[in-house]
């Protein structure tokens, strides 16, 4: 079911649901993109009404982020639970092991590229990849990039680099792969590779999973989520005020807003 949450579409679909479509689409090979939303990506789409127009073009937009599933549930919207890219990307890699879909992986530096590629055929023995290719190409490459998609006869396309780059490439080619699922996994490859560890599941429920990524890269990390849960807080603030101050409102015997009188 979509819904807009603070004027952003979202899908409230379960891990299973997700799957299952992403199964269906890669068994009709007809087209779909999957974006997972978190708070990061939410605070860039209200300074970027390019990437908003991606993301809202997008065929899924999949509740990636704990902190877009509590303000979801905090304004009212029935979000059952989150659908984490990382995992998401886990499952289908086991949907094609199992029925023998070929995943392509696009992104990430040769060297985590190459782990990650690792990773998944030991933990999948049986699993055929269609291709890869890292993430590191230039624009002008960007053709030869769509042509090896094209020609893999790939079943599912996993990108693992940064936005808005992912989002402008699917903008602009997503209909010329053939590709049946399409899916933006920002930095799985990394925690499928081993390269970066995965917050322990207690801390992921806690909604603390960015804190431990701080931990990690602190360098990197600590100014992006300081910056952007620092906002998206001030937006969900100001929405759960104004809900409070309408449902006042809409409640009976309400007195409506206007110019006050005095006298008779």
């Amino acid at each position: 079911m979509r819904a807009s949450f603070l004027g952003c579409p979202v899908d409230l679909l379960t891990m299973a649901e997700t799957v299952d479509l992403a199964r269906g689409a890669m068994r009709s090979r007809k087209r779909l993109q999957h974006v997972a939303l978190n708070v990061a990506k939410f605070v860039n789409m209200r300074s970027d009404p390019v990437l908003a127009t991606d993301v809202a073009n997008s065929d899924i937009v999949g509740i990636d982020g704990m902190g877009i599933l509590w303000g979801a549930r905090a304004l009212g919207l029935p979000a059952a639970s989150r659908v984490a890219g990382v995992d998401l990307l886990a499952e289908l890699l086991a949907i094609c092991a199992q029925e023998g879909f070929k995943p392509y992986f696009l992104g990430a530096t040769p060297a985590v590229l190459h782990q990650a590629l690792q990773a998944a055929c030991e933990r999948h023995p049986s699993l055929a990849f269609a291709g890869w290719r890292d993430g590191y190409f230039k624009r002008e490459e960007e053709g030869d990039v769509v042509r090896d998609i094209q020609s893999s006869g790939a079943d599912c396309l996993f990108i693992g680099m940064p936005t808005p780059r992912k989002e402008r490439f699917l903008a602009a080619h997503r209909d010329d792969l053939g590709v049946p699922f399409i899916m933006g996994v920002g930095g799985a490859f990394d925690v499928l590779a081993g390269t970066v560890q995965r917050a322990p599941a207690r801390i992921q429920k806690l909604g603390l999973e960015w804190l431990y990524r701080i931990y990690q890269e602190p360098g990197r990390m600590w100014w992006r989520y300081a910056r952007t849960n620092t906002l998206f807080a001030g937006v969900l603030v100001q929405a759960l005020i104004r809900q409070v101050i309408q449902h006042a409102l809409d409640a009976p015997g309400a007195v409506p807003p206007g110019p006050s009188r005095i006298g008779g």
